[in-house]
């Protein structure tokens, strides 16, 4: 099979396109002919070696990617033989990701794709879909799961709504019954997070954001999903209602976070940091069932109309995608491994 390996961490020029025998999936595993790859921020960072030092001689990347199951471990249920499928945390302790033909992970990581829903659609779940659940599930008094109606009544801020993880709050809290604002930097990502569901798009580089968020929302925002910690705590803080929550799955731009400790405890600020490698098996193992139930219900289309757009690479030009990833190319890069989606 064709795959995309790197022996040692660095830029994007590490990634080498070889060929290697299939992998054998194992007893629980299945092995998954990729047809479309997903890649993300945390992908370069594992590459890198700026989140850890590599943990196997040879790895192939990108945790994301959907496809069809195609071998099933010993003792596995083999009527999953064919079964559409998307992929999250593949390379999690593992060196087998999705940038090749065929990947294994754990079954319980191959989550059952709609006949109805495209592979672009699954391979561009993974980690913003299940980062966005996470932050929507960790308020104090909010639902710990995600469903038609449990965000009822409630107000979420996504801060840049235009990225993945930002489209994808939009999209889940919007199915779970919020209202949602975004906040945005300019005119084209306002109307990408428009088209992704939110209710209120805000440029927080133009007049009064703050008087702007509360004039939606004048008992202030429940639970902000935020992606500039450094960059944008002072809005936040400004906006939140009392035991309000901020989760924070990034910090963009790199700017140093002041806390106001008496500020926050006044307001009885929950702040929640997330990453998914360390929310615990539970946590991700009821985020892929929500959002499978989203994407059953429709709920998280892909695409410049549905407010995400897609930059496509072929496997042989993965570097290339990489390096769209690390210069802040707008939407979801793809990696296109072997041949077309029948859905599509």
């Amino acid at each position: 099979m064709k795959a995309i390996i790197y022996r040692d961490n660095g830029g994007p020029d590490v990634l080498q396109l070889v060929d290697r025998d299939p992998p054998v999936p194992g007893p629980g595993e299945v092995r998954v002919r990729v047809a479309v790859s997903g890649v993300n921020p945390t992908d370069g960072q594992a590459r890198s070696g700026s989140t850890s030092p590599m943990g196997f001689p040879e790895v192939t990347p990108h945790l994301d990617g959907a496809g069809v199951i195609d071998t099933i471990g010993e003792g596995g249920d083999q009527s999953r033989i064919g079964q559409r499928v998307w992929l999250f945390m593949a390379t999690a302790g593992r060196p087998t990701g999705t940038a090749a033909e065929f990947t294994v992970v754990p079954a319980e990581q191959a989550v059952p794709l709609p006949d109805e829903v495209g592979f672009d659609v699954g391979a561009a779940l993974g980690v913003p879909a299940l980062t966005a659940h996470r932050a929507l599930t960790v308020a104090e008094d909010g639902p710990r799961r995600l469903r038609p109606g449990a965000l009822a009544g409630r107000v979420v801020l996504a801060a840049g709504g235009a990225g993945a993880v930002g489209h994808a709050v939009i999209q889940l809290a919007r199915w779970a019954g919020a209202t949602v604002i975004s906040t945005v930097s300019g005119p084209e990502k306002a109307r990408l997070a428009t088209a992704a569901g939110a209710h209120h798009v805000i440029n927080y580089r133009e007049g009064e954001p703050a008087a702007a968020i509360r004039e939606i929302a004048p008992d202030g925002v429940d639970i902000v999903a935020e992606v500039a910690l450094g960059a944008n705590l002072a809005l936040d803080l400004a906006v939140l209602r009392t035991r309000g929550t901020i989760s924070t799955y990034a910090n963009d731009g790199g700017r140093p976070v002041e806390l106001n400790v008496l500020r926050n405890m006044v307001l009885n600020t929950r702040l929640q940091f997330l990453v998914l490698y360390t929310a615990g098996s539970e946590a991700r193992a009821a985020a892929a069932e929500d959002v499978a139930a989203a994407v059953g219900d429709g709920a998280l289309p892909v695409g410049e109309e549905h407010g995400l757009p897609l930059v496509r690479f072929p496997l042989d030009g993965t570097v290339d995608a990489h390096r769209a990833v690390e210069s802040g190319a707008v939407g979801k890069v793809l990696v296109d491994v072997t041949g077309t989606d029948p859905a599509t």
